[in-house]
């Protein structure tokens, strides 16, 4: 056991206690304070619930649903900027073959196996606004919207991300 951590309470091991939940966070997928504890127990720090409650307060860590689960996540990965989320949607649809059909408001976007998951979330972080929701399956992720203009829009928004010719050059306004 790290020196200074026994239950959480030594102040010279809480920089390094946080370092390490920094992470922790970033690399795994956390869901609860007590699964970020047993990790923490995992590294030498024996941490009380009272104190990781803290400590993730004071690291602004914040819980998102990410597939069926909800994980916690650093700040700065949900401070991306419209832009870099064009550009992280571009690539994720230079690599992914997709498909687009349609059902009344809904668009219905076809990937390969196990990526329904990451085009909905480089969706969800994008310019593209104008759709209600994203729900992702497997390799099928449905676009909701609101009415016929937006998803005309959303879809014209969307082909332009998704052609090899687009180059980020005049990307950026897209909202």
């Amino acid at each position: 056991m790290r020196s200074g951590t026994t239950l959480g309470s030594g102040l010279a091991g809480k920089p390094e206690r946080q370092r390490i939940i920094r992470e922790i966070v970033a690399r795994e997928g956390i869901g609860s304070q007590q699964e970020l504890a047993d990790r923490l127990a995992a590294r030498g720090f024996v941490v009380t619930q009272a104190t990781v409650s803290r400590d993730i307060a004071e690291l602004g860590l914040a819980k998102v649903s990410r597939g069926d689960r909800h994980l916690y996540v650093l700040a700065d990965d949900l401070a991306r900027s419209p832009a870099e989320g064009n550009d992280h949607l571009r690539r994720i649809l230079a690599d992914i073959p997709v498909t687009v059909g349609r059902s009344g408001l809904i668009l219905v976007l076809t990937g390969t196996p196990g990526t329904a998951a990451v085009i909905a979330q480089a969706i969800d972080e994008s310019a593209l606004d104008q759709q209600v929701g994203t729900v992702a399956g497997d390799n099928t992720l449905l676009v909701l919207f609101a009415d016929e203009p937006a998803l005309e829009r959303w879809l014209a928004r969307f082909t332009e991300l998704q052609s090899p010719i687009a180059t980020g050059v005049g990307m950026e306004g897209i909202r």
